[in-house]
Parts: structure tokens; C-alpha cells; sequence
């Protein structure tokens, strides 16, 4: 059992992701259950950024894209404010810490770079034949599962550590 808010986010990550993928979404999901602050809207709105953007995986790696938008859900601009530039900028610094260590683990914080890490070679994931190639390399078995856990985790350290648990 967890002992831990990271701990918790980490094995539920691993979980949703080896379960479900989709993992910009199964980074939300498990944070937002570690948490108690469900919110089907942004889970929703995440839908298209897992594998890199639809599947593209040219653009940023989506565990990495749904621990963003948890911490914007924290500490981000309201509606009503969107002049709040200092809300923007304390946001970014959370960011900037999730961003390290990604660039830390993979190198990269781009979908591609990080399957290139991880498989040593990317994989063009919404070509139903690559995306076999993927399933078959242990995508969803152990590759996907640990980066969706790990994002989880750093994001739920950074939540405590700016205190927005």
C-alpha cells in the first residue's frame, strides 16, 4: 500500500495507464484521485495530447502534458483574471520543476525522444501497424506504465512541496 500522496499517485498511474492508456489522462486521473479534486472536464480536455499530440508523437510526451495541466488545475490564471500574470509565472515555476525532471530521466520531454530512450527507436503511433510494433515492444506492459507513474509521482512532490495538497 502507498505511504505516501506520491507513492499513491505513482502506483495509480502505473495502474490507469497499464489498464486504460491514454496517459495524459491517466496522469489526471491519478492525481486527481490522490487528491479528492475530480474534475471530468479537464480529464476530458486532455484526450488528445497522449502519445505526443494524436498519436503524432512529435510533440510533448503526454504523461509529461497531463502533470502540467494537474498543476495548472493547482496554481494557474482564473477566467475572471487573466491579466494575474504573477498566477502564470508561479505556475511556470512549477512547471519548471516537473520540466527538470523529465529532462533529468529522458532527456527529453518530447514523446518521440523519449521512446527513442526507452526503445531505442521512436514509433509513429497513429499508424495502426507501428502501433502494434509498440504494443509488442511492452509499451503498455512496462515502458508507458513507469513514465505515466513517474510523472505522477513528480507532480504529486511538487503539489506538497508549493503546499496545494
Amino acid at each position: 500500500m502507498a505511504d505516501t500522496n506520491a507513492d499513491r499517485a505513482y502506483e495509480l498511474g502505473r495502474q490507469y495507464e497499464r489498464t486504460y492508456g491514454g496517459c495524459s489522462q491517466c496522469v489526471i486521473a491519478a492525481l486527481q484521485d490522490t487528491f479528492d479534486a475530480r474534475n471530468d472536464e479537464i480529464l476530458r480536455a486532455a484526450t488528445g495530447l497522449a502519445a505526443g499530440g494524436g498519436g503524432f508523437t512529435d510533440g510533448s510526451c503526454g504523461a509529461y502534458s497531463g502533470a502540467v495541466l494537474a498543476l495548472g488545475s493547482r496554481l494557474g490564471r482564473e477566467r475572471d483574471n487573466l491579466a494575474d500574470v504573477d498566477a502564470m509565472l508561479r505556475n511556470f515555476g512549477l512547471v519548471e520543476k516537473l520540466h527538470d525532471r523529465f529532462i533529468r530521466e529522458y532527456g527529453s520531454v518530447v514523446c518521440r525522444n523519449i521512446q527513442t530512450r526507452l526503445f531505442g527507436r521512436p514509433y509513429y503511433l497513429a499508424d495502426p501497424e507501428e502501433f502494434e510494433k509498440f504494443e509488442k515492444a511492452g509499451a503498455h506492459e512496462t515502458h508507458c506504465p513507469e513514465v505515466v507513474g513517474k510523472a505522477c509521482r513528480w507532480a504529486a512532490e511538487i503539489i506538497e512541496e508549493a503546499g496545494l495538497a
